[in-house]
């Protein structure tokens, strides 16, 4: 029985979704879209990881975003 799952987060880890938004907009876009520091001031892979493993709200932001792209 192959049944696929809805939530579109299933099985993505949070450093593919940030690789992800990062390829496709890239920092400066990324920063513009969602107001957080850690996409803005030297901003990194780890650094982001970091920061939105602690902040419930701004994961939920990047989460949304990236949900927004796929469907």
């Amino acid at each position: 029985m192959n049944q696929e799952h809805k939530d579109p987060l299933h099985g993505k880890t949070l450093e593919f979704i940030v690789q992800y938004l990062v390829s496709y907009f890239g920092w400066e876009e990324l920063s513009s879209i969602i107001n957080i520091n850690c996409f803005k001031s030297n901003p990194s892979i780890k650094s982001s990881l970091t920061f939105l493993r602690k902040t419930p709200w701004a994961r939920k932001k990047v989460e949304d975003l990236y949900i927004s792209l796929i469907q």
